[in-house]
This record gives structure tokens, sequence and C-alpha cells, in this order.
């Protein structure tokens, strides 16, 4: 199993020979809004796609999306449906995604139970909550994807979510050997955080002995934590060890 980190929550999954495309986000640098506007100059995204995306787009087999209503661009902007729609990607998501994606020419399998077959294997969804307190009603929560197969390590992807009570007794009883993590600690001009904040962060540590893969970083405007930062923080707490943090186009192998 490998994982390339492409952009901020956009990544490549590539399991037995087939590629994955998580959450596209795909459009130019600063060719989307602002999502903070308090000290903050640059049109999303920060930064340009990298090549590692151009190298193997077309070799790509499936699309998997974790939430894209309410204006989630960052999860699926209008490139990212645009190139699914061209090249015919079929398309996994929730059945809550399953309307909204058909309305817009894009081939969907619907993941209809809570934990379906799939690739010989089964994927489970982790419900995610995008945030808390007075926002909660206005986001887009969706869900994580956990992935196990067989003679593979297991895997899951938290989407955009704070860590809950839900997910901490998932990760106590499931302990995934890699957890893709968001810890950007995303937070608009007023309220709270939208993903991991830094006491999330080192108390996920604590609750998981698997590899934490840190993304959704430098690229958007309103993620507070960047890469230096996470760094940072980790060598503080002497956690470095238990996380892996990709740069854009780096490609990871999972044993």
């Amino acid at each position: 199993m490998k994982i390339t980190q492409i952009r901020n929550a956009t990544i490549i999954i590539e399991i037995q020979g087939q590629r994955i495309l998580l959450d596209p986000m795909l459009a130019p640098q600063s060719s989307l809004p602002k999502l903070r506007y308090f000290r903050s100059k640059q049109r999303n995204p920060l930064v340009e796609l990298p090549v590692a995306f151009k190298q193997v787009q077309e070799k790509i087999d499936f699309a998997m999306i974790t939430h894209c209503q309410k204006g989630h661009f960052d999860h699926l902007d209008r490139a990212g449906v645009r190139w699914l729609r061209k090249h015919n990607i079929q398309t996994f998501c929730t059945p809550h995604d399953y309307a909204y994606l058909n309305k817009k020419g894009i081939r969907t399998h619907v993941l209809e139970d809570k934990c379906s077959s799939f690739m010989h294997g089964t994927i489970e969804q982790i419900p995610a909550t995008h945030t808390s307190g007075w926002l909660v009603p206005f986001m887009e929560h969706g869900t994580g994807y956990y992935i196990k197969l067989p003679n593979e390590p297991s895997l899951y992807l938290m989407g955009d979510t704070i860590l809950t009570d839900e997910i901490r007794r998932f990760i106590q009883l499931e302990q995934p050997n890699y957890i893709v993590a968001p810890t950007g600690k995303a937070q608009f001009d007023i309220g709270p955080p939208l993903l991991l904040d830094e006491a999330d962060i080192l108390e996920l540590a604590s609750l998981s002995t698997g590899t934490i893969i840190a993304n959704h970083m430098d690229a958007l405007d309103h993620c507070r934590i960047s890469r230096s930062d996470l760094a940072s923080l980790l060598n503080e707490h002497k956690l470095a060890a238990q996380f892996l943090i990709p740069r854009d186009g780096e490609e990871l192998e999972l044993i």
C-alpha cells in the first residue's frame, strides 16, 4: 500500500495495483475564494498541484469523497468535478452525497452500509464532526473511512473532523496501523476550530499505537497549523517518531 500526498486533503491511495483519488481539489493556485478575510490577502489554494499528480493522473482507477456539499470546495472543487466527469471515474461516496454527485454527472458507487465490501476486504464509515459549538449546524460533516484488506495494513482516513468520543472509542478498539489525520487546525475568522487542534493532535497520539500521517496543511488560508508548526509541536512532546508529515507530491510506502 502506498499514499501520495497531493495537496491539502487530496491524496492518492495505491492498493493492490489500483489507485484511488481521495477528495480531489484540483484548481490552479489562487483560483478559489478566500476562507478567512481578517489579515488574509491570498486566494486559495495557496500552492499549485505538485508535478506528482500530473505524472499519475491518467492512471487513476477510482475516486472517493468524504464530503462535498455546503461549499466544501477543498474536497471537491469544480476542477475536480470536471476531471472526474472527463475521465468517467467511478467515485465511492455516502448515500448522503449520491444525488448531489449524480447531478454533476459523476459516476458514483454508493457505500450503502456502515460497513461495506471493498476490494476483497471491507470499508467502514466513521462519522466525522467538522467543528464544535454553535458552528455545528452550518457545516457539512461527512465521514471518515476505515479500510481493511487482506495482507495490507489497516488505514483510517479521518476526513474533516475534530476528535470526538466516537472516534476515540473507534481508535482504541480497532487501533488502525495508519491514520490520515487533518492536522491543519482550520478556523474561520470567528468560531472554534474545524479540524484537529494542538490538544486533539496530542491526544490522538496518546490513543493510537499506529502511525499518523498528517495532512490538510499549507494549502488553504484558514489552516492555522503549518507543517513546520506541527513538527515543532511533536518535537516538543517527543512524538515525532509516531508521525509522518509528507510534502506535497511525496509518496509514502505503508508497511
